[in-house]
């Protein structure tokens, strides 16, 4: 089914529980739900164009249920380590073949690696559950899933709520938008990077 007829379907649902739901979804991703968090994003968009919920306020619930359900990849890893891909449920959600990549990013960018992952949907799950197994400490964690949810959460919320009577127009602005702010993050993180390298060789 595609993103936006998703969207139109949780719609109903969410006219019933306007900040509930969105809540509860949003959480449930946390866990394996296979579903973009950004579907329920544009819904909550949707619902903000119509008058149904209030900006800060569906902002505020969508980044708490984010960084909740963030947070247990984060702890299932950090408790359990590897052991946890024993559970045949946690090993289909966390494709242990990703692993040894992962590691191997999060070694030699932890921070970074942990911020980019919010904008990259197939890598958020394993990304936070090897942050977890890599003895990461949780306010930092916390701090840089925050940063990104501040970037991903508002803008989605407010895509939906400009195009919310057009989904036509509002299907490519979501292609344009994860493209973007992709494409921010990575640059970002190669500006730090490359001011780290020069600092770490010192002067000529």
């Amino acid at each position: 089914m595609a993103l936006l007829e998703i969207s139109d379907t949780l719609g109903t649902i969410f006219l019933e529980f306007s900040y509930l739901a969105p809540f509860v979804v949003l959480l449930l991703c946390g866990i394996g739900l296979p579903l973009p968090e950004e579907v329920t994003l544009i819904g909550a968009g949707i619902l903000y164009h119509h008058g149904d919920v209030e900006f800060f306020p569906i902002v505020a619930v969508c980044t708490a249920a984010i960084l909740l359900g963030d947070s247990l990849p984060f702890w299932l890893g950090r408790r359990y380590g590897m052991r946890a891909l024993r559970i045949p449920w946690v090993a289909r959600v966390l494709h242990p073949e990703r692993f040894a990549r992962l590691q191997k990013r999060f070694a030699e960018h932890g921070n970074w690696a942990t911020f980019m992952c919010r904008f990259f949907a197939g890598v958020r799950i394993p990304g936070y559950f090897v942050a977890g197994t890599m003895g990461m400490r949780y306010s930092r964690f916390l701090a840089l899933d925050l940063i990104g949810a501040l970037v991903s959460v508002p803008t989605s919320i407010y895509l939906g709520k400009l195009f919310g009577d057009s989904m036509e127009t509002l299907k490519g602005k979501v292609h344009d938008m994860h493209l973007i702010l992709g494409f921010l993050a990575l640059s970002l993180v190669l500006v730090m990077l490359m001011r780290r390298r020069r600092k770490n060789a010192g002067p000529p």
